[in-house]
């Protein structure tokens, strides 16, 4: 029997019970639909992120104290007061980091900002002049804080654009003062509205001179941050190297492994970022295949089913010529076809629901979220279907295949 009357004859099984055939491949839909949106979804939240850190400019270079976090038991490390004036001085020395551009310290934190009866949580951020150009933020009104008031600690703020509105409704904000941390801050200038999805966003911020911040605000003398910027995209590694060197030299440290700072590029802060993703997407792949299992076994019973009712015909076919490899192919075919199909349905389903919930998620947060076609997973799931076929529906097709045809079509 040629493969072209096997294929037209599993065909013509399939299409006989169509009821039944959509049914048994019903698993293998759910799963793959499940898998093609999760890849999309996790591709479009990776190219989202990666998109907000090139946002900082690829010559950014940031400091954090304490040891770098492998694990839960270095979470004490983030609370690490390791960065001082001191590193600022050696940091600033051309002969240290000569390809040092800028070098901003930045303090965060959170607190109850207020104004009136008007009570509002707001993120708390210190820095120089500088902070807006680095963190890419537009002033939609007013003037932001210049040197002169970071050299003065000067009781001034930049408020966020979801600040202004809670607290002022329709009201100017400008020149009026919102209490915060026991400080009264004029503020002088609203930023725009940066989107929900931003990674970096001021929407819900009060951002102050980190001189204000550090010792009126916070009562410290270390800072949370340094944002560090290399005068070339070419010289941020020798940048990031110096740096390391340097503090090294001004903390004591001669061993790597005793670092009580870490440096991190824009490469590595997405790569890690990219690394949680990618982890992340695949857990949800694992976890989505289960149903790829489950309607494997569901194809293999179906298909048991299938051979008991077409006793007869597997008898007939046999009486006819047909050889125990050709019903084994024609079985074994039958399921192929069934989770490809399967696959294909689920690959069209999948894409349509996330095409939709990147719509959604673009027009709720306000944020450029791309629907990006998932190619390896459209191909994983049509191969890892067809694998399930074969797998699932080897044991009916063998079955069917040692049939007796004098039994077979004594069969009622």
């Amino acid at each position: 029997m040629t493969w072209k009357h096997i294929l037209k004859t599993s065909l013509t099984g399939l299409s006989t019970n169509r009821s039944r055939s959509f049914l048994t491949i019903l698993g293998i839909v759910i799963g793959i639909t499940a898998i093609m949106l999760v890849v999309s979804l996790g591709a479009g939240a990776q190219e989202l992120i990666l998109g907000q850190i090139q946002g900082l400019g690829t010559n950014t270079i940031i400091v954090t104290p304490g040891r770098e976090p492998t694990g839960p038991s270095d979470s004490a490390q983030m609370f690490s007061d390791s960065l001082k004036d001191r590193d600022i001085k050696e940091l600033s020395k051309p002969a240290n980091v000569p390809s040092l551009k800028v070098l901003m310290p930045l303090m965060a934190g959170a607190d109850f900002a207020s104004y009136g009866s008007d009570v509002y949580q707001v993120s708390i951020f210190g820095g120089t002049e500088l902070i807006f150009d680095i963190f890419d933020s537009k002033i939609a009104q007013g003037d932001p804080f210049g040197l002169e008031d970071v050299t003065g600690r000067a009781d001034v703020a930049v408020i966020g654009s979801k600040v202004a509105d809670h607290l002022f409704e329709n009201e100017s904000a400008l020149g009026k003062k919102v209490k915060l941390k026991g400080r009264n801050l004029k503020v002088v200038a609203v930023l725009e509205k940066s989107g929900g999805g931003s990674l970096f966003s001021f929407d819900e911020a009060v951002v102050v001179p980190y001189t204000t911040a550090r010792d009126y605000m916070m009562g410290i003398k270390y800072y949370h941050h340094f944002v560090i910027q290399a005068k070339t995209d070419g010289e941020v590694g020798a940048t990031a190297e110096d740096v390391r060197t340097t503090l090294r030299e001004a903390h004591g440290i001669t061993d790597q492994s005793k670092d009580d700072f870490y440096v991190q590029t824009q490469e590595d802060l997405a790569k890690r970022l990219s690394t949680i993703t990618n982890a992340l997407t695949y857990f949800l792949v694992a976890v989505a295949s289960i149903a790829l299992f489950v309607g494997g076994v569901g194809i293999m019973n179906i298909m048991l089913v299938a051979v008991t009712e077409r006793t007869r015909e597997i008898g007939l076919r046999k009486a006819l010529g047909a050889t125990d490899r050709d019903i084994l192919a024609q079985f074994l075919l039958e399921a192929v076809l069934l989770t490809a199909i399967g696959g294909i349905i689920g690959i069209i389903l999948g894409s349509t629901m996330a095409i939709a919930v990147a719509l959604g998620l673009s027009k709720g947060l306000g944020v450029n979220w791309t629907y990006v076609f998932p190619w390896g997973g459209a191909l994983l799931g049509l191969g890892v279907s067809a694998l399930i076929g074969l797998i699932f529906g080897g044991y009916p097709a063998r079955q069917a295949s040692k049939k007796s045809p004098i039994e077979a079509l004594r069969y009622e």
